[in-house]
């Protein structure tokens, strides 16, 4: 597993726990420092089977002082994605990766139940 996190980002410090509480063992890759590319979205996005738009960060400073929410719907899906690799403050987090299983956001019900057959 491969849990894409914001160390300062409250939410990501509860899936951490909650992740670590259950005993499951992961590696943690820096968003920030270390952001996924175009193309990891990309999949990622189409393994997920949810639309693109819900890998913005709605509610971080880059997406509002941006005025993303007001651009995203000129923007076609390659340049949609290209903002997203463009800074992974840009990116809702925490991001879990696990085989074919990605899981965007901390629900805990929804994790519990996504890796139960973990």
């Amino acid at each position: 597993m491969t849990f894409i996190a914001y160390a300062k980002c409250s939410t990501c410090q509860k899936a951490k726990k909650w992740l670590e509480e259950q005993g499951f063992s992961f590696t943690t890759r820096p968003i920030q420092s270390d952001p996924p590319t175009a193309e990891e979205i990309d999949s990622w996005q189409q393994k997920s089977g949810l639309p693109l738009k819900k890998f913005f960060n709605t509610s971080g400073a880059l997406y509002r002082d941006g005025k993303v929410k007001d651009l995203l719907p000129s923007l076609d899906r390659r340049e949609q994605l290209e903002l997203l690799a463009s800074s992974g403050m840009m990116v809702k987090r925490p991001i879990l990766l696990t085989g074919d299983t990605v899981l965007l956001g901390f629900k805990e019900k929804e994790w519990a139940e996504a890796l139960a057959q973990k």
